[in-house]
C-alpha cells in the first residue's frame, strides 16, 4: 500500500493558529523529513517571453529548494495573460491533472503545485477543485521560507503580520467544507436560500474579527519595536552608516562578515539573512556603521515589504549603500533593476551608492569559434569585456571582488574608506572622528 509523505499543507479549520497566541503563523504541518516533491507552472505572455518565464521558473525552483521541495517537473503555457478564474486554460489544467494521476499510479506522489504568480481566492478554489493537490503560489512560497527563516522576535512578528494580510482575503477558501449562509425572504436574501443557513459565513465573520484583532496586536508590537530601533539608532553617535543591499543570494552575508569579522549568518539559499545585523567596522583607522539587511526578490509581496518596515528603515537611514550584485548570475542586469526599483519605492534611490560585482571567481562564459557567424550573446562575453563595459557605462564607479576568494578586497576597502570619510566630513564637520595610529614600536 502507498504510503503519503505529504507535508500538507492543510486547509481545514484546525491549520489556523488564531486563538493561541503564537508568534508566527504555520502553513505546514510536517509529518516526517522526506522531501516533498513539486510541481511548477508559469505563463508565458506578450511582456514576459519563454526565456524570461525560464529564469523566473529557475529563481521559483530555488525558492521552492530553499523551502525543502524537490522540482520534478515544469508546465508552461502561452497567453495574453492569466486567466482570472484559472489563471492557465482549462485544457493545460487537465494535462498537469493527468501527469499527477500518472505519477500517483506509479506510485510516485506529487505533493504540490505551485504558480509563478500570486494567485486569487477564486483562482485558488478553482484550481484546487481541478487538481485535486496542494496549490501554493510565489507569494506564499517566500512568505513560508521567511517563516522558517525568521529567528528573532522582531522577525517572527513581522512574518506574522505578512502572513496574515496575505491570509485575509482568502479565508473563504479555508471553510469550502462549510455551506455559506443564506439570506432568507425577510432578510434580502434571494430564491432558493432556504434550508441553506449553515454555520460557513458566521464562522468567516468570527475568524475575520479574530485576524484583525491579531493584526492590530501585531502593528503595536512593532511600533513598539520600531520605536526601540529608533532609540538604538539615534545612540549610535557620530558615525556614518553603509548599508549592504542587493539581491537575494549575492554574498551580503559573506561580505559583511569578511568586512567586520563578525560570524552572520550566510548560506547559499535564498533569504537566509532576515533581520538586519548592524556591526562597527574599522578600515585603517576610520571607523563607521556596516549593516546587512534582507535581499530583494522580483515580484516580492507587497504585505513583506509593508510588515519590515523597520527592517528596512536601515536602508532609508543609510548614508551611503554598498550594491551587491552577482556577476556569475545569467540574469544579473535584471536583478539590478529589481533592487534598483525597489530602492526607487522605499526613497532611496537618490541615495549615494556604488555597485560591487561579487563572485567573479565563479563568472563562466563560452568564447566563440572563429567560423562562427551567429551573433554574439550575454553568454560569450569575457570577463574583461564585462569589467571594461561597466566600468566605462558608470564612470568608474564600481568595483569586481569576490567575497569568498577575497579577491580585491582590500581595493574595496579602501574605496570605503575615500568614500565614508568624505561623507563623515560633511555630515560631522566638527567631529574628530578618526582613530589614531598605533605603529608597532620595537622592545628594548
Amino acid at each position: 500500500m502507498k504510503t503519503s509523505r505529504s507535508k500538507h499543507y492543510n486547509s481545514s479549520r484546525s491549520s489556523l493558529p488564531f486563538e493561541d497566541g503564537m508568534t508566527n503563523v504555520k502553513f505546514h504541518n510536517v509529518i516526517d523529513d522526506s522531501p516533498e516533491t513539486a510541481v511548477l507552472v508559469g505563463i508565458i505572455t506578450p511582456s514576459q517571453d519563454e526565456r524570461k518565464t525560464k529564469e523566473y521558473l529557475d529563481e521559483l525552483e530555488f525558492l521552492a529548494e530553499s523551502a525543502g521541495a524537490r522540482t520534478i517537473r515544469r508546465f508552461t503555457q502561452r497567453l495574453g495573460g492569466p486567466n482570472s478564474v484559472t489563471y492557465l486554460g482549462i485544457g493545460k489544467l487537465q494535462e498537469i491533472r493527468a501527469f499527477i494521476q500518472a505519477e500517483e499510479d506509479a506510485e510516485r506522489e506529487v505533493s504540490m503545485v505551485i504558480f509563478d504568480d500570486e494567485l486569487s481566492a477564486k483562482q485558488l478554489r478553482n484550481i484546487e477543485n481541478e487538481l485535486k493537490v496542494k496549490i501554493l503560489d510565489r507569494t506564499t512560497l517566500i512568505l513560508d521560507i521567511f517563516a522558517m527563516r525568521a529567528q528573532t522576535a522582531n522577525a517572527k512578528t513581522q512574518v506574522e503580520l505578512a502572513q496574515y494580510r496575505y491570509m485575509l482575503p482568502r479565508l473563504q477558501r479555508l471553510w469550502t467544507h462549510l455551506e455559506r449562509q443564506g439570506g432568507g425572504s425577510g432578510s434580502g436574501g434571494g430564491k432558493g436560500s432556504v434550508g441553506l443557513r449553515g454555520p460557513g459565513e458566521t464562522q468567516l465573520e468570527m475568524d475575520r474579527r479574530i485576524i484583525l484583532n491579531r493584526m492590530s496586536l501585531l502593528k503595536g508590537r512593532l511600533a513598539e519595536i520600531d520605536k526601540q530601533k529608533t532609540t538604538q539608532r539615534g545612540n549610535r553617535g557620530k558615525m556614518i552608516r553603509v548599508a549592504l543591499v542587493g539581491y537575494t543570494n549575492v554574498g551580503k552575508s559573506t561580505l559583511m562578515n569578511l568586512l567586520s569579522k563578525s560570524e552572520v549568518f550566510a548560506e547559499n539559499k535564498l533569504f537566509a539573512t532576515l533581520d538586519t545585523t548592524v556591526r562597527k567596522v574599522i578600515v585603517d583607522n576610520l571607523p563607521f556603521l556596516l549593516s546587512d539587511t534582507v535581499g530583494f526578490i522580483r515580484k516580492l509581496p507587497t504585505d513583506l515589504v509593508d510588515s519590515f518596515k523597520s527592517t528596512l528603515d536601515e536602508v532609508r537611514e543609510a548614508d551611503f549603500l554598498l550594491h551587491i550584485v552577482d556577476i556569475s548570475h545569467p540574469d544579473f542586469e535584471d536583478q539590478i533593476k529589481v533592487v534598483d526599483k525597489t530602492l526607487a519605492d522605499l526613497g532611496c534611490s537618490e541615495k549615494p551608492q556604488m555597485i560591487v560585482f561579487n563572485k567573479i571567481d565563479a563568472y563562466t562564459w563560452e568564447e566563440k569559434d572563429a567560423d562562427d557567424l551567429t551573433p554574439a550573446t550575454a553568454r560569450n562575453v569575457s570577463l574583461q569585456e564585462l569589467i571594461h563595459t561597466w566600468m566605462s557605462r558608470l564612470g568608474g564607479e564600481c568595483l569586481f571582488i569576490s567575497a569568498q576568494e577575497r579577491t580585491n578586497l582590500d581595493t574595496l576597502k579602501q574605496v570605503l574608506y575615500n568614500k565614508v570619510r568624505e561623507l563623515h566630513v560633511q555630515k560631522y564637520p566638527y567631529n574628530d572622528f578618526l582613530f589614531e595610529h598605533y605603529e608597532a614600536t620595537p622592545l628594548i
